[in-house]
């Protein structure tokens, strides 16, 4: 070969390569791998979910130890429904952060009910929603599904239908929970989400109204009682089952108007746990209605 045409050869392996380093214009080969589902996955997850009692524990702690946590499943005398026999039963709630569950073994662990993350707004599904939510019932659990609110950006009308139709129903089986409405700490903003007292009661009812209207059941309410006394005006406690995250070694003192709580949730290690209150059969009739 040449002196020139070697010459050549160099300059046109060389000079592209040099102008792309130095942000030149020359074209380049562009490659289109495919999309890596798990990655895919990751990045929805860490876009638009949020998992039930995730923006409690931003803003209000988990200091629950070993030792709050024995307490916790013991029954709660003062928050005990009359005339029930005092027991707890011991459950959890997941969402798309724990992937598949393995539940056998936390049916080996004790635990009998569950609630999995369906949705949250109207834009999200949990993608691991038919393995948490259909697994944990051929394991024998009594399942449910949950609904993380975001009040600021649609209807409570339209996020609980977005919620019926996305998994969040329910059927007189059994085995099937009332679906729970997640109400915490706006992990985008404004504690309240920009609402009013009044405006946020109606948000809730306005849920509450609609899951019964679709479903024939109300949703169970979650929430903390410090965010519940900031933000929300209004009485549910004659329809609406309560569950309460407080993580510590007793319930304490409920949200407005709830004289008994129906489950607690106690702690988020090494995921969230939650107590019935009740005995193994009133767990059953709150499944049943």
């Amino acid at each position: 070969m040449s002196t020139s045409r070697r010459r050549r050869l160099f300059a046109a392996l060389v000079v592209p390569a040099t102008l792309l380093l130095l942000g030149g214009t020359a074209q380049a080969t562009t490659f289109s791998p495919e999309v890596d589902p798990v990655a895919a996955i990751n990045a929805d997850i860490a876009q638009h979910n949020h998992e039930l009692g995730s923006q409690i524990r931003r803003v209000e702690g988990d200091k629950s130890t070993p030792a709050t946590q024995q307490a916790a499943q013991q029954p709660q005398p003062a928050q005990a429904i009359p005339n029930q026999v005092l027991a707890t039963v011991a459950g959890m709630d997941v969402a798309s952060y724990q992937g598949n569950v393995d539940w056998a073994s936390w049916w080996n662990q004790g635990k009998r009910f569950v609630w999995t993350k369906a949705t949250e707004s109207t834009n999200y599904t949990n993608p691991y929603f038919a393995q948490q939510y259909n697994g944990s019932y051929n394991q024998g659990f009594i399942r449910g599904a949950y609904h993380f609110a975001t009040p600021n950006t649609s209807s409570g009308a339209a996020q609980a239908t977005y919620f019926v139709a996305h998994g969040g129903g329910w059927s007189k089986d059994g085995r099937t929970l009332p679906g729970a409405l997640d109400m915490e700490y706006n992990p985008y903003g404004a504690t309240c989400y920009g609402l009013s007292k009044a405006a946020m009661t109606a948000w809730i009812l306005d849920f509450h109204d609609t899951y019964h209207a679709k479903t024939g059941r109300y949703p169970a309410i979650y929430t903390s009682t410090n965010w519940w006394g900031q933000c929300v005006s209004g009485d549910f406690s004659s329809t609406a089952p309560l569950w309460v995250a407080r993580y510590s070694s007793s319930v304490g003192t409920l949200p407005f108007n709830w004289s008994f709580h129906t489950v607690w949730q106690y702690t988020s290690s090494p995921l969230d746990q939650d107590t019935f209150n009740g005995a193994y059969d009133r767990l059953q009739a709150l499944a049943n209605g």
